[in-house]
């Protein structure tokens, strides 16, 4: 494909200085090639749609990130070792998909909320214990990723998502389900696996588009009403 740079796996260790200079770049793919660091040379690239820094051992990315703002498409950044994700992360307003998983992250910034056009948010396995207020501000965001973290609560903000249809919240520290999930009318599956749930919320039975709960590995009564209930309506419950 024209304008398409693919080092996947090139053992490389470095970004070689030549891709500096292919401004008409749009896909470029530097996935698992042992970078520890991305230069702000990152930021001549201004054609970008797609940057895969996947599966590499970078500790940060530069300010120079949020100046490629005709990323639409992808950005991965999964499976680093990233503690700190740049404020100007949030003018990527056009970028629809974002992976951050796999990190060291015990924080998104609060310009993530910024990025209006996000359809697919992925922050799996990283140390987050919630997500910043300005989260409200994904009205585009269908899926959210979530498992592997130490999350307690999330904001009230979180209830502006309308159209979010897959939460993922798999193996964090919740003991309620949260009480901004209420007000999502698309949600249809939602994972709550092993957390510290110890009972469930009657409003679940006024989400209208729920299609799959899953509640295994807590301690929740498999035998309580408000599941039979659900399971009535066409909802599937694994408890």
């Amino acid at each position: 494909m024209q304008h398409v740079r693919d080092l996947w796996r090139q053992q490389l260790g470095h970004v070689p200085e030549t891709v500096w200079n292919e401004a008409e770049l749009r896909v470029l793919i530097l996935a698992d090639n042992g970078l520890t660091a991305l230069p702000a040379e990152i930021g001549r690239l201004q054609r970008l749609t797609t940057l895969d820094l996947g599966h590499n051992a970078l500790t940060e990315v530069p300010e120079e990130l949020g100046g490629l703002t005709a990323l639409r498409d992808c950005l991965y950044l999964h499976d680093n070792r990233i503690e700190r994700l740049p404020d100007a992360l949030g003018r990527l307003t056009r970028l629809r998909y974002l992976n951050v998983g796999e990190n060291a992250l015990t924080a998104l910034p609060d310009a993530v909320g910024g990025m209006a056009g996000l359809v697919e948010l992925r922050a799996q396995h990283n140390r987050l214990t919630t997500l910043p207020d300005t989260v409200g501000g994904l009205t585009a965001l269908r899926e959210l990723w979530l498992r592997g973290n130490v999350i307690h609560r999330l904001p009230a903000s979180l209830g502006r998502l309308g159209e979010l249809r897959h939460l993922d919240l798999r193996e964090n520290a919740l003991t309620d389900v949260p009480g901004a999930l209420a007000g999502l009318p698309r949600l249809r599956h939602l994972d709550l696996r092993s957390n510290r749930l110890g009972g469930l919320p009657d409003w679940l039975l006024r989400l209208p588009a729920l299609e799959k709960l899953d509640l295994r590995w807590n301690g929740i009564d498999p035998a309580l009403p408000l599941v039979a209930e659900l399971e009535q309506r066409g909802c599937v419950v694994l408890a």
